[in-house]
């Protein structure tokens, strides 16, 4: 029997408690919920075959039910997004090698655009485990801010370290400055691998940086990364809700 095209499932790891911004996923933007406008934005991509919100806190969970979107209920105890993906893939039975979206839930103006760009390695090439999204940086400022991560890859692609700190580093400062890329905070995963990846211990390198990612390179996993040309818009604080709704009005 041939085998049937993996589907395409986003997941949206959501909680309630946040050291900056408590209660984030339902702060109001433009008197809608910040989570309804990231799914309702989901379920415009016609390449999504399905979007639930992951969440361990009710009133999230109501809030999803109120605009009839589905929500799965995962464990409070969840040390990463990560894990809360893996177990509510597992819930949803999603098949071993369907591909998990990860969709940031304070990210309510991305490009729909980028969920093609993100998946596309996994469809071509059924032996990728995951991939995520890359930028090249244009505001200077951003290089050497460790709330922006940045990577190298080889000519293929593949990530070869992500990092706080600016990499590559300009050991001649008279030469033309390299091109530095950051790590946008979108995955594609082979659910298959995600079950894997949650199961491996905290690499050395993830613990000294605070990258998840990095324990997938740690044990030898290829991560693809794509360059988009759409830069990410995240909401980490209260102030930052204006300037969200301002690009909502500007579409």
């Amino acid at each position: 029997m041939k085998n049937r095209d993996p589907q395409v499932i986003a997941i949206i790891p959501a909680r309630y408690k946040s050291n900056r911004f408590p209660g984030k996923p339902l702060a109001l933007i433009n008197e809608k919920p910040m989570i309804q406008h990231v799914v309702e934005r989901a379920n415009k991509v016609d390449l999504l075959s399905r979007v639930v919100v992951a969440t361990d806190d009710e009133r999230i969970a109501e809030c999803v039910a109120s605009f009839k979107g589905e929500c799965v209920m995962t464990r409070d105890d969840h040390v990463s997004g990560t894990d809360r993906l893996a177990e509510a893939a597992e819930k949803l039975g999603v098949s071993e090698h369907d591909i998990v979206v990860n969709i940031q839930g304070d990210q309510p103006v991305f490009p729909e655009k980028i969920i093609h760009q993100v998946t596309r390695p996994l469809i071509e090439d059924p032996a990728l485990p995951m991939s995520t999204l890359i930028y090249k940086i244009v505001r200077q400022e951003e290089i050497a801010d460790p709330n922006h991560v940045k990577t190298v890859f080889d000519r293929d692609f593949n990530a070869l370290y992500f990092s706080r700190s600016a990499i590559p580093f300009q050991r001649n400062p008279e030469e033309a400055s390299p091109t530095y890329y950051k790590h946008l905070g979108v995955y594609a995963y082979r659910k298959g691998f995600l079950l894997t990846f949650v199961a491996l211990p905290e690499g050395e390198w993830e613990r000294f940086e605070k990258l998840e990612q990095l324990r997938a390179l740690e044990f030898g996993y290829r991560i693809r990364v794509v360059l988009t040309e759409y830069d990410s818009v995240e909401v980490d604080t209260a102030d930052e809700l204006k300037r969200v709704e301002e690009l909502l009005d500007a579409e």
